[in-house]
């Protein structure tokens, strides 16, 4: 039986493109003989904003989890006892 080969893993995330570089106006010459230029539409440039995210009540969330399970696990032991 021979070995199956393995597929390299690609991450599920889009590759870096790099920066986004604005376009430079396009000139076109009109009907009548003049100049007109026309600017490509502006992409919108991602502002680098600071998050600040506010996780207290995730730390609240992981203490009453803690306990129930601590709770439990007492319980178990506990009546493991009463089972022998």
């Amino acid at each position: 039986m021979s070995k199956k080969s393995k597929k390299a893993r690609r991450p599920n995330v889009p590759m870096y493109t790099g920066p986004i570089v604005p376009t430079q106006p396009q000139a076109t010459k009109g009907g009548g003989g003049e100049l007109q230029v026309t600017a490509a539409p502006a992409r919108p440039t991602a502002s680098r904003e600071t998050i600040v995210a506010d996780y207290t009540h995730v730390i609240s969330d992981l203490k009453r989890i803690g306990l129930l399970a601590g709770g439990l696990f007492i319980t178990l032991i506990v009546l493991s006892f009463f089972i022998k």
